[in-house]
């Protein structure tokens, strides 16, 4: 079984910053791809970035310029720098992990993200 813990939510004011971190535990295999999606309350979950296991990055567009995803594959970890926060931006964010064959897909418990205007 896998778990993932995320750290680094937390309430900060519109323009900060803030780094989550993911780490993964218990019978970790190699990842294909780890992200980070969002959710909004009463919203289905949304992609904001993930990242191959050779480093290519995706981004939402709404997200693009101001986070920064970055994997740590030793460490089975991956972070989530964001920039520029905005009350946009206040959602409850989700680490996920991917392997495959067969295709498995675990998630984190969530952290909270608040970004005040």
């Amino acid at each position: 079984q896998v778990q993932l813990l995320e750290s680094g939510g937390g309430l900060v004011q519109a323009g900060d910053s803030l780094r989550l971190s993911c780490t993964a535990s218990g019978s970790v295999f190699s990842f294909t791809t780890m992200g980070w999606y969002r959710q909004y309350p009463g919203k289905q979950r949304e992609l904001c970035a993930v990242i191959s296991s050779d480093g290519i990055a995706f981004y939402a567009d709404s997200v693009k310029g101001r986070f920064t995803i970055s994997r740590d594959n030793a460490k089975n970890t991956v972070h989530l720098q964001m920039n520029s926060l905005g009350p946009e931006d206040t959602a409850v964010y989700y680490c996920n992990a991917d392997i495959s064959p067969p295709f498995k897909r675990y998630w984190g418990q969530g952290t909270q993200v608040t970004v005040s205007s």
